[in-house]
């Protein structure tokens, strides 16, 4: 009997652990293309954390399931049950297993955030008037890495590349080549987020924070501000475009041609039309920030299909 258990233990631990499998799988259908070298950690860990919580999930529903269906008392049976004062055995096994599932999680996912270079809060943020420090090993190695300034206020994203001196409000990356993006806020915390490439950053008040990635798939994607930063946060949009190395250098020659002029602002707008439009109330708003002086800007059109 207690074979025949064992047996029917183990293979219901085999079928959970298929479903489970397959569970993982399908996780990576729920998420946006794979756009950034990081995104295939990323998608990885997440389908790691799907499967092990889907195992656990059915192994306690089914445990569950299995008690109330077949450990019923009997219809009139209204004694007590067997006096059992505790089973140290089975205290150490609920015990040791969720311990060791935590120093697993945590194990793979330091892994993931180590490959990724993801920096801690004092290794990636510093002033932004600290002087820039001596030439290092490190540095030296950025030397091909393209850098781009990204500056966030209410309600705007502008990104300034700074050894062509053009700046856009749309974000230009060349496909398979790291990335360093210089984050700045003029007034509150935004949050820099780009869903397929699996990165989020918030963005503090008068500090620069580096964030670092490589695109890897071309295409039209879309950043937006993860933290709500006043009325027309919703707006507080733009697009990234991954595109060939070629077609990157290009459009920043192109770009360097065009005269500085104002761009299109859909929070700027939204105000200067209510403000035309509707009576003054007690309630008070930020005034939205002049639109842009920039090379290159999308159209509205364009930005409002790419929102749509």
């Amino acid at each position: 009997m207690k074979i025949r258990t064992i047996l029917t233990l183990v293979v219901v631990a085999i079928a959970l652990a298929g479903i489970s499998l397959w569970m993982g799988k399908q996780a990576y259908s729920w998420l946006p293309p794979q756009a950034t070298a990081e995104s295939l950690l990323i998608d990885d860990l997440f389908s790691f954390l799907v499967a092990l919580g889907t195992f656990i999930f059915l192994g306690v529903i089914g445990a569950l399931s299995y008690a109330i269906l077949f450990q019923q008392a009997g219809k009139y049976d209204f004694s007590d049950g067997p006096a059992i004062e505790g089973n140290i055995t089975l205290e150490i096994v609920w015990t040791a297993i969720p311990l060791a599932l935590v120093i697993w999680i945590a194990t793979y996912s330091y892994q993931v955030y180590d490959q990724m270079s993801i920096l801690g809060p004092m290794q990636h943020v510093h002033l932004a008037s600290a002087e820039a420090a001596p030439m290092t090993n490190e540095a030296s190695q950025e030397e091909g890495m393209e850098r781009i300034e990204v500056l966030s206020r209410q309600w705007v994203w502008e990104f300034h590349y700074p050894e062509q001196h053009v700046t856009s409000t749309e974000l230009h990356l060349p496909n398979n080549q790291r990335v360093k993006l210089a984050l700045n806020s003029e007034d509150v915390i935004h949050g820099f987020y780009i869903p397929a490439f699996r990165l989020k950053q918030d963005i503090i008040p008068n500090q620069v924070i580096d964030l670092e990635f490589t695109p890897i798939r071309e295409g039209r994607y879309r950043l937006r501000d993860s933290e709500y930063s006043g009325t027309y946060f919703a707006a507080m949009q733009a697009d990234v475009v991954v595109e060939s190395p070629q077609a990157y250098q290009q459009w920043l020659k192109e770009a360097a041609t065009q005269p500085p002029q104002a761009a299109y602002n859909q929070a700027f707008e939204e105000y200067r039309q209510r403000s035309q439009t509707q009576t003054s109330t007690a309630w008070k708003t930020i005034v939205p920030a002049a639109p842009p002086v920039v090379n290159y800007s999308g159209s509205p059109l364009e930005k409002q299909e790419a929102g749509g």
